[in-house]
């Protein structure tokens, strides 16, 4: 009896065993580090335009999916976005088996790290999805019209304004993580700070405060204009982060919101690159 039990949890055991030996392998972990850095790329590209839209010297407000489009447009582009597709595939990886098995090499996950972990790795599989379109000459689906077209349909089915409400509270909720996570510097607590010497860190920890502050603007907006479409039933107040970053150039003092706003995505993108080579994998 004993052995058929042993042998009943063995399935369970094998994939939880695998999990761990893929996730301590080097090049596993190398792949997590270039998923950090094409996230770095992404936010990078979407800071830089927008500093420039708000400049007055061109640029745009754009979002993830238009990101990876503007780096296509570059040249040897499709080389760059190949290499992009490649580490956004290992970041959304990485992030999905830490969902799994719940914990690295060096931590483990409490409930909420996993569950946010397998929000993050859907997300980011989702954009490797877009850049591989787009490579194989695909529309990305970028538009800032796509939002607002989701919207209306859900808007249709019965609880729809409910069901738009709800997700426009999620993004609300994880502007404010954003927020807490940066002024309360949690995001310092992954990192092999160790590593650091005291410019660095301190260097790090101020791009990593900027970046996650500027990150709580852009889905609060994104998350309100969600439950303002639920309220007053118009889907065109839904936006994506290409329609927030627009929102705030519209405003009072746009071009110097917008500025800052930009300038903290930009600090996001190179926190993420430094992230890369601290981040506990």
């Amino acid at each position: 009896m004993g052995l058929r039990a042993s042998d009943a949890s063995t399935p369970l055991q094998s994939a939880e065993g695998e999990g761990d030996r893929l996730i301590h392998r080097r090049s596993f972990e190398w792949l997590a580090r270039g998923g950090l850095v094409a996230r770095g790329v992404v936010y990078g590209v979407i800071g830089i335009l927008a500093i420039k839209l708000a400049v007055g010297s061109g640029g745009k407000a754009t979002s993830q999916q238009g990101a990876l489009q503007t780096i296509a447009q570059q040249s040897f582009g499709k080389t760059l976005l190949v290499a992009t597709a490649i580490g956004l595939a290992g970041y959304a990886a990485w992030r999905l088996l830490r969902a799994a098995i719940g914990h690295g090499t060096q931590e483990s996950d409490s409930g909420f790290d996993r569950v946010a972990a397998a929000a993050s790795g859907l997300a980011y599989g989702a954009l490797c999805v877009v850049a591989v379109k787009i490579l194989i000459g695909a529309r990305g689906g970028g538009g800032s019209g796509a939002p607002s077209k989701t919207t209306s349909g859900v808007l249709g089915w019965t609880g729809g304004t409910v069901i738009v409400a709800l997700a426009g509270g999620v993004l609300m909720g994880v502007a404010l993580y954003q927020g807490y996570k940066g002024l309360a510097r949690k995001f310092v607590e992954e990192a092999n700070t160790g590593r650091m010497s005291p410019s660095v860190k301190r260097a790090y920890e101020a791009l990593g405060v900027f970046g996650h502050l500027a990150r709580m603007v852009v889905f609060g907006l994104t998350g309100y204009g969600l439950i303002a479409a639920a309220v007053e039933f118009d889907p065109h107040k839904a936006v994506g982060l290409d329609g927030a970053l627009r929102e705030l150039a519209d405003a009072s003092y746009g071009p110097l919101l917008l500025a800052v706003v930009a300038a903290g995505l930009t600090g996001f993108g190179l926190y993420s690159v430094a992230d890369a080579r601290y981040r506990k994998i």
